[in-house]
């Protein structure tokens, strides 16, 4: 059994920052990790992931104003979102796979386990 927990969310001005952090619970090392968001209206995307062998990947619409990592004693994943844009406003998610980032991928149907989101609005 998963449980992933998201913390972290809030109001912040165009330009500013803020870190997401999702707590998770899991006897199995062996996960891939990705945040994703959904925006009202529109669908929801991946935005940055953790592979269980430390590699990490972020998609082109946050690649160089988001960054992933992780506490091992913590056992928690964090996003460190910078240069914040209207458009990064929306609820983010963790989600976990059991199968590997490469296979996972970005698709929401791989990933077995969710948190319940945090919101995040930049004005």
């Amino acid at each position: 059994h998963v449980q992933l927990v998201e913390s972290g969310g809030g109001a912040v001005q165009a330009g500013g920052s803020l870190r997401l952090s999702c707590a998770a619970s899991y006897s199995d090392r062996y996960y891939c990790i990705v945040w994703f968001r959904q925006a009202p209206g529109k669908e929801r995307e991946g935005v940055a992931a953790f592979d269980s062998d430390g590699t990490t990947y972020t998609s082109d619409s946050v690649k160089g104003r988001f960054a992933i990592s992780k506490d091992n004693a913590k056992n928690t994943l964090y996003l460190q979102m910078n240069s914040l844009k209207p458009e990064d406003s929306g609820t983010y998610y963790c989600a976990a796979a059991r199968s590997g980032c490469s296979v996972a991928g970005w698709t929401e149907g791989k990933f077995e386990y969710w948190g319940q989101g945090t919101q995040v609005t930049v004005s």
